[in-house]
């Protein structure tokens, strides 16, 4: 069982033997946590794979020099100590939360790792006594340092030129389809939907608290339909479109968003402070729809604007002849 924070150790109380027993699992663990990198990166980025095999390996050869060191001072037997065993020693993010959030921030995460080892070997080095012991995690402090760089010429010997663009074309892809693309439907949705019942509720009762509650109950509740709508319309395993439940977060997020900015203005008590307010907040909503769609989905400008801003007028003036009626 993992003991609890008062209970664990301090790293100035460690001994030799158990810093080096700590070294161990620890080194264990980054090689675990760089082969399971390479698993969830081999079907579509199969060089960067390779190259977290490599940092594995590097890590398994650590691991072996600390053994050999441990047997031949300690003995057979490795005491179990971890590092959530240790207060204030630095800890693993969960490999399925970094997994799951692309290639670069994998990359990012593997680069943070090689500080946090190299500075705990620095601090163990400058504890230890033994001449044997103080060489090694003297050796593996630089070995940490230089990894970025045994990590490039990872980079180069498994990733040229084509497949670095390759890999990162595809991961610009995956993100496009997880959360762009949506997260575009949901702001759409939310934007321009919501316009016709909370206009239409504006001008039939010049009310702002009941406008306001009108366009909240609107947003909040598209936001749930269209969040729960996209992540049970696919499950990603055919059409590689990611997580379900990631689409749904963004479809969901912002189709609430979209609607609540022109819901909001309406806790303004004056109402046509509120409406002037909320239609220059239209226009920036469908100004950035058009943004979003030239930037991300290649569609040009011009006609995107005309789109989104014909499209939006055409609700926004039913829900005003509506409430007006």
């Amino acid at each position: 069982m993992i003991p609890g924070i008062a209970s664990r150790r301090r790293f100035k109380d460690l001994s030799e033997q158990e810093i080096l027993a700590l070294a161990i699992s620890s080194e264990e663990d980054d090689a675990r946590i760089y082969r399971s990198y390479a698993e969830r990166l081999r079907a579509d980025y199969g060089a960067s794979a390779a190259v977290f095999d490599g940092m594995a390996g590097e890590e398994d050869e650590h691991r072996r020099r600390l053994i050999d060191l441990h047997t031949a001072r300690f003995g057979n037997v490795i005491p179990l100590i971890r590092r959530e065993h240790v207060s204030g020693f630095y800890a693993r993010r969960p490999v399925w939360l970094i997994e799951n959030l692309g290639l670069e921030r994998i990359r990012d995460e593997a680069a943070q790792m090689e500080r946090d080892a190299q500075r705990f070997y620095e601090a163990a080095a400058a504890k230890t006594t033994d001449a044997a012991t103080r060489r090694l995690l003297g050796d593996l402090a630089a070995a940490e340092a230089a990894h970025s760089e045994k990590a490039d010429a990872l980079s180069d010997e498994h990733l040229s030129p084509d497949e670095r663009s390759h890999e990162e074309s595809a991961a610009h892809r995956q993100f496009i389809l997880t959360w762009v693309q949506p997260g575009l439907a949901g702001l759409m949705d939310g934007s321009v939907s919501t316009l016709a019942p909370i206009f239409a509720v504006a001008f039939a009762t010049q009310d702002t608290w009941t406008t306001f509650l009108v366009g909240l109950a609107a947003s909040v509740g598209a936001g749930i339909s269209m969040g729960f709508t996209e992540a049970a319309s696919d499950d990603g395993q055919i059409s590689g479109r990611g997580s379900p439940l990631k689409r749904g977060i963004a479809a969901g997020v912002m189709t609430t968003l979209g609607g609540l900015g022109h819901a909001l203005p309406y806790l303004i008590p004056d109402f046509w402070t509120a409406t002037a307010i909320a239609l220059v907040v239209v226009f920036v909503e469908l100004w950035a729809i058009a943004w979003i769609q030239n930037r991300y989905m290649q569609t040009p400008f011009l006609r995107a604007a005309f789109q989104v801003v014909l499209g939006g007028a055409l609700v926004f003036a039913a829900g005003a002849i509506i409430g007006s009626g």
